[in-house]
């Protein structure tokens, strides 16, 4: 089939929709928990059609064999053969139909602060702490980084864990360097949307931060965050924290109780909160409000402690997939509930006001 037979659209311009198309489905079953082999298929799909030559494109579609390429599959191959017939796509239609859904009910919880939630949610610039294939994450930074630019944010902060975390495959000093070459070179390509470089790293048991401290100097963002002997005596944690809060190098304090609420559940640690929050607000460290839906932390109560005395936030998600990055809303009627302002959200900022913040 021509160009010319389907109204003067090209095959780059057909396949590029294909791509894309592909790709916003597999957004949509991530932010949507779906399981990762589900979004996966898709979001491979997208990458293997993405690198075939439009001509050759257009050839698999008129003779049915676009299966030949290798990871497309019979329903991945459908939705690119309705692109290009320009017919709609009813998966992705419904899909899209869900996710109105979704936030629907998540304006819905927040009541009588629905209009503060909505208002904060536009109010977000980027998100501090997600995730790339580096440690667990499921997707390459760049994928990370056009699901960033398709919500509409100016930056995005890519958080790997650090090395001790060898479950999630934290990365060593060595390969923390080289993704901070990649993130330059992306820079280049993406900019005016700004790349942070950054990192999740783990509290280790005396407070000490699980990276060389010269290495975390050079960081946009660091997000400090407890992973291990999540039972300690509240004593011995309070003082682990403390000890992390009060780290110069520690810019948010990430999922502060370590609570799971889904799945596998996990009691949240105890601590003295007034005195970690307390520092927190004169040291200048950002109190995470965590977005993923399996962890909501901090709980409520934490949280309406964090604002009497006077810390800021970061709303994150804590993304591990690109779609996770739109978990967002969550957190912002949360923080809403309570009466959090954008100005007390760091994310909020500008990247070169919050660059200054992260730098001091």
């Amino acid at each position: 089939m021509s160009a010319a037979a389907r109204g003067g659209v090209s095959d780059a311009t057909r396949r590029d929709e294909a791509v894309a198309t592909l790709r916003r489905i597999a957004f949509l079953l991530e932010r949507a928990q779906a399981t990762s082999y589900r979004s996966e298929a898709f979001r491979t799909a997208a990458h293997v059609v993405e690198q075939q030559p439009p001509a050759r494109v257009a050839t698999l579609v008129a003779t049915g064999g676009l299966t030949e390429l290798a990871s497309v599959g019979a329903r991945t191959a459908g939705v690119v053969e309705l692109v290009w017939r320009g017919k709609p796509v009813p998966y992705l239609l419904e899909l899209e139909d869900a996710l109105v859904g979704a936030v629907a009910e998540q304006e819905k919880a927040a009541g009588d602060d629905v209009e503060r939630a909505r208002e904060l949610h536009a109010a977000l610039r980027g998100d501090l702490h997600a995730h790339s294939e580096a440690s667990d994450g499921g997707a390459s930074i760049q994928e990370m980084l056009l699901a960033a630019l398709e919500i509409g944010h100016e930056y995005q902060a890519i958080t790997d864990h650090s090395p001790r975390l060898t479950v999630a495959n934290g990365l060593s000093a060595a390969r923390l360097r080289a993704q901070l070459q990649q993130v330059a070179a992306l820079n280049v390509a993406v900019a005016p949307f700004r790349v942070l470089t950054g990192i999740e790293v783990d509290i280790l048991d005396d407070g000490t931060l699980d990276q060389d401290p010269t290495l975390l100097d050079e960081l946009d963002v660091v997000v400090a965050s407890v992973h291990s002997k999540l039972a300690m005596d509240r004593a011995a944690m309070t003082r682990r924290m403390l000890t992390a809060v009060r780290d110069p190098r520690t810019d948010v304090l990430g999922h502060c109780t370590g609570r799971r609420v889904l799945g596998r559940r996990r009691a949240q640690s105890e601590f003295d909160a007034r005195a970690v929050f307390s520092a927190c607000a004169e040291r200048g460290v950002a109190v995470e409000i965590n977005c993923r839906p399996d962890r909501l932390d901090p709980p409520h109560d934490l949280l309406a402690l964090a604002a009497e005395l006077g810390c800021d936030f970061a709303i994150d998600t804590d993304a591990h997939a690109p779609g996770q990055l739109d978990w967002q809303l969550t957190g912002c009627v949360r923080a809403a509930r309570h009466g959090i302002e954008a100005t007390r959200v760091i994310n909020t900022w500008p990247v070169e006001r919050l660059l200054e913040r992260t730098h001091a």
